[in-house]
């Protein structure tokens, strides 16, 4: 399969280990893998703030970078809601019967990472090796816009090595929201202490997701606190092999 990665603006620019390791699952399985440097925003900041117009030229450059691809994946739950729920959105209100084309036919070959695995290549078994405690936190927007359910841990339940641990009201806001955090500091702080208080319960050593924003959040809190307890990317954990213990 011909996949291209769509790696986010939040992970090029601050997490790009995490679309090396996606792109070092799928080499392991067979695939290739490519990068449209055409690639930028989704307009997900742009849509979610009130600038619908601004975002409208984002769609068109998402709709021609990643054209003609087997498959696009984006290790982020949230930008693949952003581009399946509301780029048809954008592309219907422009009255662009051209772009409306691009968008729907582009559209359903757009996944999230664990997606992609579970639904269209039909693994869970990727040959990681994480001999690590670690818990799940699974992210707003991966339950309720792609609505990953359990796929993010059926992945790693068959990761050897992992002891995998519950946590604790699991699908609460960790209070990051993207702007959320900024405009509603006090409440969004709230949560975060909700949410550090459950992770810091499960002791485990490292937290994963499938949004790096969330992971930003929480982790920056878990280090102020000095806790111990590392963040990383579901990604980096399915990447990682025996070899990168020794």
């Amino acid at each position: 399969m011909r996949v291209a990665l769509f790696i986010t603006c939040f992970n090029d620019t601050m997490f790009p280990e995490t679309g090396k390791a996606v792109v070092t699952v799928l080499e392991r399985l067979g695939h290739t893998v490519e990068f449209p440097l055409a690639q930028t925003c989704c307009g997900q900041m742009h849509f979610n703030t009130g600038y619908r117009p601004e975002a409208l030229p984002l769609v068109r450059g998402f709709a021609r970078a990643f054209a003609g691809y087997d498959a696009v994946v984006t290790p982020s739950a949230s930008c693949a809601g952003m581009v399946r729920e509301n780029h048809p959105l954008l592309a219907d209100a422009s009255r662009e019967a051209a772009l409306r084309a691009e968008v729907a036919q582009l559209v359903p070959r757009v996944y999230e990472f664990t997606e992609l695995l579970v639904d269209v290549l039909g693994v869970t078994q990727v040959g990681a090796y994480f001999p690590h405690r670690v818990a799940y936190h699974p992210t707003c927007h991966s339950l309720r816009g792609p609505r990953l359910a359990d796929r993010p841990l059926q992945l790693l339940r068959a990761v050897r090595g992992i002891d995998l641990v519950e946590l604790p009201a699991a699908d609460s806001c960790c209070g990051f929201g993207g702007t959320f955090a900024l405009k509603n500091a006090e409440t969004s702080t709230a949560m975060l202490s909700d949410k550090m208080r459950n992770v810091v319960s499960t002791d485990a050593d490292v937290l994963c997701a499938a949004d790096n924003s969330c992971l930003m959040h929480i982790g920056g809190g878990l280090s102020r606190l000095k806790t111990g307890i590392g963040t990383v990317h579901l990604a980096e954990i399915l990447a990682k092999t025996e070899r990168d213990t020794q």
